[in-house]
């Protein structure tokens, strides 16, 4: 018979979430900010960080919206900036093993974000099975608890921080681009040059015929199908060399 999820578990996990939320929540705020500063009423913007929770990609919606893209062009961004999410799944199951069992996998799932992932996939080796899921619980409630509670500082604040502290929305204007910069640095580290640079001329040529949220819809597109005909054709390769052998 399987247990219920402990609260000793779960705490355990919201204690080793500390050093994820300290990192969310800064950045939280950040969007909670940008939010209200592209005309978003603060309930918005908390509500986004409520029910999307996607970090960067919140950024992306804001901007998008800000810039008067449909809904169509939003979600569809916001969906295939996620989509690796669909690769973490899995992992993240086998190393629950039978404690997947005892929670609906749509909650499991919603909480999983890049920090989460990165520190579950290490961790739960060396956790007992039944007290996985739990931990598990634990990890992704601090995460999400941080990230929501940063974004209600920024929204419900932003104005007096803004007031009191000028450079604060000044700072904004850089936030996204040094954002989608540091997001670019860590593509390229796990991205072929051959993938990259098509997606960067298939975006450009794009830019040339279509509006700007289209067009990054079309280079993020290209890019997933250079990276799935890339990685086919090194799978292929890697069979070929082993059948050689």
């Amino acid at each position: 018979m399987q247990s219920r999820v402990s609260f000793t578990s779960v705490g355990k996990g919201l204690t080793d979430s500390l050093s994820i939320g300290l990192g969310y929540f800064p950045i939280a705020v950040s969007f909670g900010l940008a939010a209200i500063q592209a005309g978003f009423p603060p309930w918005l913007a908390i509500l986004v960080s409520l029910t999307v929770y996607a970090g960067a990609a919140q950024f992306v919606l804001v901007a998008l919206a800000a810039a008067g893209a449909g809904a169509f062009g939003i979600i569809s961004t916001v969906l295939l900036m996620n989509v690796r999410h669909l690769f973490y799944g899995p992992s993240i199951l086998d190393k629950l093993g039978t404690a997947r069992r005892r929670l609906p996998l749509p909650i499991l799932a919603f909480g999983l974000t890049d920090e989460v992932y990165a520190a579950s996939i290490g961790r739960l080796d060396r956790i007992a099975p039944e007290q996985r899921q739990g931990w598990y619980m634990g990890m992704q409630l601090g995460a999400y608890a941080s990230w929501v509670s940063g974004t209600a500082v920024g929204a419900l604040l932003g104005h007096q921080l803004g007031q009191q502290a000028p450079w604060l929305r000044e700072t904004l204007d850089f936030v996204l681009p040094a954002l989608f910069f540091a997001l670019l640095l860590e593509i390229l580290r796990h991205t072929r040059l051959r993938v990259t640079l098509g997606a960067m001329l298939a975006t450009a040529a794009l830019l040339m015929l279509l509006p700007g949220h289209i067009a990054m819809l079309g280079g993020l597109a290209s890019g997933a199908l250079l990276g799935a005909w890339d990685a086919s054709r090194k799978t292929d390769s890697d069979m070929g060399t082993e059948a050689a052998q």
